[in-house]
């Protein structure tokens, strides 16, 4: 069984007992989060679509830690202009394990 959730401006693709990493959320460490907001939910043949959400589809899942993503490096450089400026940046995130998804 596995669920496709927005979160974040992002979409996933979910099963429970999976462990992923997610825009940060302010939520304390240990909490239980609900995402009602559920694009899809398959459960071997049967799939369940919606429009645009899957009415009364609810992923849950409990807050892990929170956490910083390694350092993305930006270099912006223009050729024979003596230019050449750095820049780096890590994103924060929020690492959830999903516990239930039902439908």
């Amino acid at each position: 069984m596995y669920a496709v959730i927005v979160t974040g401006g992002k979409q996933y693709r979910v099963t429970p007992g999976e462990t992923l990493k997610i825009e940060k959320l302010e939520v304390a460490e240990g909490a239980a989060v609900e995402f009602d907001r559920v694009l899809m939910v398959a459960d071997g043949d049967a799939v369940k679509l919606g429009t645009p959400y899957l009415a009364g589809g609810k992923v849950s899942a409990t807050v892990k830690s929170h956490g910083r993503h390694k350092k993305v490096h930006i270099i912006k450089f223009r050729r024979r202009k003596h230019h050449m400026k750095h820049q780096g940046h890590r994103q924060y995130y929020t690492e959830v394990q999903i516990t239930g998804v039902s439908a």
